[in-house]
């Protein structure tokens, strides 16, 4: 039952993945060849406060192989519940790591 759900996440995800890249590869070709008006150009163009997604990912994911880390390192009768916990922590913080990057990084564009 277990395997059965992990391939459904992992084919939901892949599919949600591609249909992401799909929508951004059509609107991207809409806007270069002036399809839309000005008002929907806005919405999707790159704006300042777009920082890159995989920033993001990248700051979670150390955050959660980190967990994992100090999941090994705690004694054996308490490292699942380690474990679990520092994923949320450590992940939670990496997300608050990206927003002050991200706002200085905004805040450089800015003055620029």
């Amino acid at each position: 039952m277990g395997a059965v759900l992990i391939i459904a996440v992992i084919f939901l995800s892949l599919v949600t993945f591609t249909k992401i890249l799909a929508d951004n590869r059509t609107r991207n070709k809409l806007i270069e060849r002036g399809k839309l008006d000005e008002n929907v150009k806005y919405l999707y163009s790159g704006s300042d406060y777009q920082v890159a997604s995989s920033l993001k990912w990248g700051f979670v994911l150390i955050g959660i192989g980190a967990a994992f880390i100090i999941g090994q390192l705690v004694p054996e009768h308490i490292s699942e519940e380690i474990t679990i916990g520092s994923i949320f922590l450590l992940a939670g913080i990496g997300l608050v790591i990206y927003y002050w990057v991200a706002k200085q990084m905004v805040k450089k564009q800015r003055e620029k």
